[in-house]
């Protein structure tokens, strides 16, 4: 059996209610069920969310640690964390897949959401699908 680990970052656990034109009205229980349905026999979804850069950070190391593909959605971390981004070059340099996911299209959003510090060194990124970016991403590192 072999797990996917799905991290999610700031206010995600807010998907539902925040911005619902932007993110849609599901939740993170919601992608949880539409990423577990969608899995593949003896694929475990690890899904977690954290406003927290060092628990993100930590999570990597985890993926890193025990081999684990990731998909990561580092929300608003994206713009600006060189932290959050070299713990997520671990993972890749490690040979492990990581996925950078997006609900909406930052480039069809605000200016500063355009640069991404994570894009760079992730395996792929998937953007402006809304759940269905973590389900393509999905598909893409158990195959």
């Amino acid at each position: 059996m072999s797990t996917v680990l799905v991290l999610n970052g700031p206010n995600l656990g807010r998907l539902g209610s925040r911005e619902p034109d932007v993110y849609g009205s599901a939740n993170l229980d919601d992608l949880r069920e539409l990423l577990v349905a969608s899995a593949r026999d003896g694929v475990t979804i690890d899904l977690r969310q954290t406003d927290d850069e060092a628990e993100l950070i930590q999570w990597l190391y985890e993926a890193v640690d025990e081999r684990m593909p990731v998909i990561l959605n580092p929300a608003a971390f994206t713009h600006y964390s060189y932290a959050l981004r070299d713990a997520a070059a671990l993972v890749t340099k490690a040979g492990l897949l990581l996925i950078e996911v997006h609900i909406s299209n930052p480039h069809a959003r605000e200016t500063f959401r355009h640069t991404s510090v994570v894009s760079a060194i992730a395996t792929g990124v998937i953007a402006g699908l809304g759940f269905d970016s973590y389900r393509l991403a999905l598909d893409f590192v158990t195959t």
